[in-house]
């Protein structure tokens, strides 16, 4: 899995593939609705020379990947010795018009002059729909073929610079009735014209060129997406009449002009960083919904492999997101998160599980009947501290009233009194919710830390607003959890903090000994634990137990993690964002020479335009999920920003 390239405007994103193909096409939100779901969709990208077609994804062709132009425009070579034939392309999302702009450099590496034909492919299922009901139909007087299903509508077309559009085209069905799509149609260099469809559509459109030896054309290619055929086409004819070439400059000018704060921030860091650093900014934007919603992977390969895939907003992967760019000067991005949060509280004041970008709740395999026989929400308690933390530092840090006008009652109040209201009063630890893995319903040290931190920060906010009742309230809590908690979850005789507590059917609690990393980072960042020297020596004890080594600084979430572990035994999977964790430890130490063997690693694994995945097999190097995603690439940058001298 991965998509070396993403490109967005935070309302049209589309991923590239491996093989610089069109994966996934999110309109109208990042992340929602997927119309390229399932491996057959993909858009194929073929080249007809010497009397057979060679697809991208055919054996035989290289790739690099990279981002060019200091802006958020791809930039693929592919070589095929075997034809003769190298295609550059250059890629962008128009940040003006939902638009995908591809301009297609097709190279002759031979001496002698060529017949070479340049197909693309389009196929969709559209709305992520199960029916077969989708239209495509071939528009002569416009030049365009359009693919629609009601209010979803796209429309691809092309010209040779010069301004010949494509000269054949062919639409059909897939994926039924035993027709695998009109891409095959290309097999013999000619297309059938055929000019409407229904069903599962797909289309191919073909540029036919004839290239002097060592020669070469330029073909610009384009996928417009919108509500209606009148909106698609008037995208398209603008397209046509401002030129592709204009449309790159608009849009290579929109991210330069974005990434200000965060190339003046690069000044400051290591030069061999600054290329990654930058990448991984702009595909942290990438991944923002102009409505607020933070997506934690638009990598749609998952689904043919898993139930679902990652084009979700969880509220604490996108606090690990917003908090670099936070640090780095950017507000809109943290005030459309807050309005999107605000939307989804609960009437009780908690945040859910996890929300598709529209702000309805995601899918979700937590129940509300738990292993203890009791019943409620399920919820990761985490989310809501942590989005409740995040509010109050951002407002630290802008000092803008505005924030507390628009937000202290209708969402700090709510989620502090949530919080301070969901505590065990035997334990004054915060009852079980689910945790950050998403897998045990229990009482964490890493949520324990998140609460208790965010109930302090909701007290100072309501000291600046003289709400004297909520100030007392919430940092009472506060204080009894965190006195709790040093004596509930460190455990003197290992010298490591507890994963946490598990609550029994008859209300007692047992210890969870399990050595998770996010019970030390949480401590440690959240600052649950004031003993320095135990929290110290905690991390050590974890670093042993995992046999950590500087030389190959890989760590698992947990002992015994089997999510995507190559075999039963095995070792697991190591994660990018519990190696960044230990990073920002070492930095908060002093130790800039550990932390920075872990950053040049963990940017060694990473794809040429930065892209990083969410996890790496132990033996193989293999990446494990999906890739980008998007807490890596934050964590990343915030473990960058921690290497700064103040």
């Amino acid at each position: 899995m991965a998509r070396p390239i993403i490109l967005s405007n935070n309302e049209l994103q589309v991923g590239l593939s491996r093989h610089g193909e069109v994966s996934d096409v999110y309109f109208p939100y990042v992340g929602l609705e997927n119309h390229t779901i399932g491996g057959n969709t993909r858009h194929r990208v073929g080249v007809w020379a010497d009397g057979r077609v060679s697809w991208l994804s055919d054996d035989g062709w290289s790739f690099k990947f990279s981002y060019h132009h200091e802006a958020l425009i791809g930039h693929i070579v592919a070589v095929n010795e075997r034809i003769g034939i190298m295609l550059e392309f250059d890629d962008a999302v128009d940040t003006d018009f939902n638009v995908l702009l591809r301009t297609i450099h097709v190279v002759n590496l031979r001496p002698e002059t060529r017949d070479v034909r340049l197909f693309m492919h389009q196929a969709f299922i559209i709305g992520d729909s199960g029916s077969s009901t989708d239209t495509v139909q071939v528009l002569p007087d416009d030049n365009a073929v359009i693919h629609y299903r009601g209010r979803r509508v796209f429309a691809a077309s092309g010209q040779v610079d010069g301004g010949r559009f494509f000269d054949q085209y062919a639409v059909g069905v897939f994926g039924r009735e035993g027709r695998e799509g009109t891409y095959r149609d290309a097999d013999d260099g000619e297309l059938s014209n055929s000019t409407a469809e229904h069903g599962r559509g797909d289309s191919t459109i073909r540029f036919k060129l004839e290239l002097a030896g060592h020669g070469s054309a330029r073909v610009n290619y384009w996928l417009a997406a919108g509500t209606s055929l009148r909106e698609v086409l008037y995208i398209h004819k603008n397209i046509i009449s401002q030129t592709i070439h204009k449309r790159f400059e608009a849009t290579a000018k929109w991210w330069r002009l974005w990434l200000r704060p965060a190339k003046k921030v690069a000044q400051r860091i290591k030069p061999e960083y600054r290329q990654a650093f930058i990448n991984s900014t702009m595909l942290l934007k990438a991944h923002i919904d102009k409505r607020g919603a933070v997506i934690a992977s638009s990598d749609g390969e998952a689904l043919n492999y898993q139930r679902d895939a990652y084009a979700y907003c969880w509220p604490r992967d996108s606090v690990y997101v917003l908090w670099p760019l936070i640090r780095m000067g950017y507000t809109e991005e943290a005030y459309n998160f807050f309005d999107f949060c605000r939307r989804a509280l609960s009437p009780k004041g908690y945040l859910s599980h996890k929300y598709r970008a529209d702000g309805a709740l995601g899918s979700s395999w937590h129940s509300y009947v738990h292993p203890d026989g009791t019943v409620s929400a399920p919820i990761q308690e985490d989310e809501t501290a942590s989005v409740l933390f995040l509010f109050c530092q951002f407002y630290n840090k802008t000092g803008d009233d505005t924030l507390l006008q628009r937000f202290y009652t209708s969402m700090v109040v709510p989620m502090a009194n949530f919080l301070a209201g969901y505590v065990d009063n035997r334990t004054h630890l915060p009852k079980p919710s689910y945790d950050l893995w998403e897998e045990h319903f229990m009482v964490t040290t890493y949520t324990t830390a998140t609460v208790q931190a965010a109930l302090f920060a909701a007290a100072n906010l309501a000291d600046q607003r003289r709400d004297e009742v909520g100030a007392v309230a919430w940092r009472t809590v506060a204080e009894d959890i965190k006195q709790s908690a040093q004596k509930r979850l460190y455990d003197p005789r290992q010298k490591a903090f507890r994963k946490g507590l598990r609550r029994n059917k008859n209300g007692t609690y047992t210890p969870d000994d399990t050595l998770d990393m996010s019970a030390v980072y949480g401590a440690f960042i959240y600052g649950l634990y004031d003993n320095q020297e135990d929290l110290h020596q905690a991390i050590q004890t974890a670093l042993d137990r995992f046999h950590f080594k500087l030389e190959a600084p890989g760590l698992p979430r947990y002992e015994d993690d089997a999510y995507y572990r190559s075999a039963p035994g095995a070792p697991s999977n190591w994660w990018f964002i519990v190696s960044l964790w230990l990073a920002q430890y070492y930095l908060e130490c002093g130790d800039e020479n550990s932390a920075q063997r872990i950053i040049s690693w963990v940017a060694s694994q990473a794809w040429p335009t930065g892209v990083l995945s969410e996890q790496i097999d132990p033996v193989s190097g293999r990446e494990c999920s999906v890739a980008p995603l998007c807490w890596s690439q934050a964590e990343f940058i915030s473990t960058i920003l921690d290497t700064i001298k103040r």
